[in-house]
């Protein structure tokens, strides 16, 4: 189901952000298993996060851009075409969001930690 998703939401919006979901994760396990430097880290935790949420919100406002130019093609559409097509516009915004927060997430553990 989660490929799935990936898939619909196009390849070259979502891959990237699986992959820096990945990246995000890696960081943080290095951290707690090395105590490598944490001022370090928590930069490219933030650095990283936000950039993958504007990724996210980029890849949203191209798929808006092709739903609303294919119902301009089309001229009349049915409800659950459009509903389709918004629904598939946000998934990268779903799934930007998520790494986001796992980020935040994770640089608020490293900064409670000593």
């Amino acid at each position: 189901m989660l490929l799935d998703r990936i898939q619909e939401g196009g390849p070259f919006f979502m891959w990237p952000i699986v992959i820096v979901f990945i990246i995000i994760v890696a960081l943080f396990v290095r951290q707690m298993i090395t105590k490598a430097d944490k001022a370090h880290t928590i930069t490219l935790l933030s650095n990283i996060s936000l950039f993958i949420l504007s990724w996210g919100l980029l890849g949203s406002v191209i798929g808006l851009i092709e739903a609303f130019d294919a119902v301009e093609g089309l001229g009349e559409v049915s409800q659950g075409m459009m509903a389709g097509g918004l629904k598939i516009a946000f998934l990268t915004t779903v799934f930007g969001l998520v790494t986001f927060i796992f980020g935040r997430l994770f640089i608020l553990i490293l900064n409670l930690m000593k």
